[in-house]
Parts: C-alpha cells; structure tokens; sequence
C-alpha cells in the first residue's frame, strides 16, 4: 500500500513574481505593532498587489475579513516597480511554529532570488524617544543601515523576528533588522513611521507617513480619555456609609 505523502508543515502559494531581486520585507505581530503597521502602511501607499499567501497547521483556526471578504492571515504583496515584496501577518506566530515559518519563508525568498531581506519589530524601552535600532547578518548590510540606525550592540532578537534573521544568517541571505523604539504593547503608528524613514532613505523610496501620523494622534487621543477615565474612576470620592446609633 501506497501512502501519501505527508503535508508539509508550512505552505507558501503565490503567483510568479515580475521582480527579478526584490527586497522582502516582513512584519509580524508584535510589540507595539510595529511590523504590521509599518508593512500595511508601505502595502496602501505603493498600491502593492496581492499574489500568495503562507499557510500552516501551526496557525490558529481563524479567518481574516476587510469588508466581509475573507482573506489569508498571513498575505504576500509585491510592487514590481520598485522590487518589493512585503510578507505581513494579521496573527502571532507562536514560538513553537517559528522555526519552520522561518526556514520556509528563507528558503522561499532565496528560491525568488530576493537581494535581501528586511524584518521589522519593535523593541520596548523606558526612553521615551524614537529611535530605530538596527542589526544586519553581514558587515556590508550593517553598512547600509549604520548611519540610519543606531546600531544594536549586544542583546537578543525575540520572537519570529529573531528567528528569521537567524535563518537568513544560516543560509547566507543578506538581512537587516529595524527595530521601532516603543513604550509598551498600544499599537505604536509614530514608531513604524520612524521605521519607514530609514527604509525610505536606505532604499531611496518616498513613502508617505501623513496618515500615520493622524491615526497616532487618533489613538492617543483615546488613550490620554481612556488614562483620564481610569484616574477619574480610582479618584471618585467613596461614598459616605450612615451607620445607625444604638444608646
């Protein structure tokens, strides 16, 4: 009897590409965000088209709609024009799955003949300030980005940002990490914009980021009524209790 061969682990469809050595850029959920809003933002201004999508038995049952159509939790995009292709995911990739999420999508780029890779995350500080640290696989990608970034000097990738990079170390793919400075898990829009300002001047693109900048202020806006609401609720005055005499 002849069995059938087992399904792979992790599954990547996608149209042929019309980019000969695209930048693949990924962004995955996160602290702050980051990745995700960063990569949806390049995906609506550039106009990049939808052509594949990653799949596993590792994600969770879900299905993902935009205005009642249902659409792959983690999507490919290209704009040929300027050789880009953005992997983004709408879910966390648990650190279980991440091994094979990133040696599948490693293996992919290089089969696609990407030039390199750039993976966007976050990193949590206290600072306060904007910064966008960065780290690179090789000496010459660390050159690209030393200038832009302040450099990552000892420390620790987590998550499937990590492992991607180190896969593309592994299989000597070229690869930048850009790293959004935030404050904690709110999604953080004014960190993905300064991430997109380094990518526009290491890749020489124009990216917009006005209408990050108004959903930023959109959301602390209702984080500063929210902070407002909680501090009017802990300070409320308690109510005074009338307790009967007995003589």
């Amino acid at each position: 009897m002849v069995s059938e061969p087992e399904e792979p682990f992790v599954k990547i469809i996608n149209e042929p590409l019309k980019s000969k050595n695209p930048v693949v850029i990924g962004g995955f959920p996160g602290i702050g965000l980051v990745g995700n809003i960063a990569c949806q933002h390049i995906i609506e201004e550039l106009g990049m088209k939808y052509i594949g999508s990653i799949d596993s038995k590792y994600f969770p049952p879900v299905a993902v709609l935009f205005n009642g159509i249902v659409y792959m939790p983690v999507r490919i995009y290209e704009d040929a024009d300027n050789e880009i292709v953005i992997v983004i995911s709408d879910i966390p990739i648990h650190p279980t799955a991440s091994y094979d999420v990133s040696r599948a999508l490693v293996n992919w780029a290089k089969s696609i003949y990407a030039a390199k890779l750039v993976s966007i995350a976050g990193i949590a500080t206290t600072s306060g300030e904007r910064k966008v640290f960065g780290g690179a696989t090789n000496p010459e990608m660390l050159g690209i980005i030393k200038d832009q970034t302040e450099i990552f000097q000892v420390g620790t990738i987590s998550g499937i940002s990590g492992s991607i990079m180190t896969e593309c170390k592994l299989k000597n793919l070229p690869a930048i990490s850009l790293l959004g400075e935030t404050s904690g898990p709110n999604p953080d829009p004014r960190a993905s914009i300064e991430v997109i300002n380094v990518i526009n001047k290491v890749f020489g693109l124009s990216i917009e980021t006005e209408k990050l900048i108004a959903e930023a202020e959109s959301i602390e806006h209702e984080l500063s009524k929210l902070a407002e609401e909680v501090q009017t609720t802990e300070t409320a005055p308690t109510p005074r209790r009338e307790y009967p005499m007995y003589g």
